[in-house]
């Protein structure tokens, strides 16, 4: 797939509609089937004074359904100072490798949820998240802003070729999770009613960060995000987005903030039994100039991405009115801790 096919991607998921081939057999993970249980914490090597992952939630779809009191009644059972940490739209490599890197300096675990088309795109970089030891889900398959108000038909083709895409990309099935996230959180009764009969989790949020807005910095991003936790009961499903250069400069950051304010991070995992780790795909054969075959440089297909992520920041999608209406509808009836500007975030599709 070439870069210029991304660009019909919507790759920024802000808060759009309130209504709102196999691989060797490696070795397991089984992870208990209550829907939820605790797993002990371990330490983090190299960083003695990480923040680190508290304790592992076991969620299943048939205990909670729906998940985020930003659009539902319920949300995880975290306790006072605990917070799950999600990252959408992605993979794309310079900065979903960063946040990568920063994640595992604090021995941090996070919820993926990951656009098909993306990961078909950098399957090295699905596999990379998954082995160090994060959940994944997903997010449909081209990111379509309208989803709830989609067709059937076209709803189960975005849910599951979202799905068949990243289930290929990561090499095992089993390795992604029941969890769905709609995109821009467009929720409406039919697509619900789809994802559950196909026994997913529909992922909402407790907070945001406003981290796809055009020209928010990274501090602007951990002010956002610590102020709208402390809000929120300080607890809460924090969203966040793995493909903006200010999110990647910000983690690090907000890492620092949640564990000086004595946070816990807790790690969402789906029940039932799961691969340890994923192969790493082989390298890819060229050739060279005598017409001999030769191993690819890795870095090759990282730095096509750069000219992808340029494209990306260019886009200036813009909100429906229908959808500001009921975005406007929506917040006079919340309390969240700032006010959100949800101007110039979609385009229509």
């Amino acid at each position: 797939m070439s870069v210029l096919s991304l660009r019909h991607i919507v790759l920024a998921c802000g808060l759009a509609a309130y209504s709102l081939s196999a691989a060797a057999e490696p070795s397991m993970v089984v992870v208990p089937e209550p829907a939820l249980a605790v797993a002990a914490k371990t330490s983090c090597p190299g960083n003695p004074d990480a923040l680190g992952t508290s304790r592992t939630l076991v969620v299943e779809p048939a205990t909670l359904p729906r998940i985020g009191t930003m659009q539902y009644r319920a949300s995880l059972p975290l306790n006072d100072h605990e917070v799950v940490l999600t990252f959408d739209d992605g993979p794309l490599p310079p900065y979903s490798n960063r946040i990568l890197a920063t994640l595992a300096s604090e021995c941090v675990k996070a919820t993926y949820f990951m656009v098909g088309q993306m990961a078909r795109a950098y399957p090295d970089t699905v596999r990379k998240i998954y082995n160090a030891g994060h959940s994944i889900g997903t997010h449909s398959q081209h990111h379509p802003f309208s989803l709830g108000e989609l067709g059937l038909a076209r709803i189960a083709s975005e849910v599951n070729g979202g799905i068949a895409s990243v289930q290929n990309a990561v090499g095992d099935p089993r390795a992604v999770a029941p969890f769905f996230r709609i995109p821009g959180l467009a929720r409406s009764n039919q697509a619900e009613s789809y994802l559950a009969s196909q026994h997913l989790a529909v992922w909402s949020a407790d907070e945001v960060a406003d981290d796809w807005h055009r020209g928010i910095t990274p501090s602007q991003i951990v002010r956002k995000a610590m102020n709208r936790i402390e809000a929120h009961d300080h607890r809460g499903v924090l969203l966040l987005h793995d493909i903006h250069p200010a999110t990647a400069m910000a983690l690090p950051m907000l890492l620092k903030e949640l564990k000086a304010k004595g946070y816990k991070i807790v790690h969402a995992v789906p029940a039932g039994e799961r691969p340890e780790t994923v192969p790493e795909r082989p390298a890819t054969l060229v050739a060279d100039g005598s017409g001999w075959p030769r191993l690819a440089p890795a870095k090759t297909a990282e730095n096509a991405t750069e000219h992808a992520a340029a494209k990306h920041r260019r886009h200036s999608p813009r909100l429906s009115a229908k959808l500001a209406a009921a975005l406007e509808k929506k917040k006079s009836k919340t309390q969240t801790a700032a006010v959100f500007d949800f101007s110039s975030l979609f385009i229509a599709r």
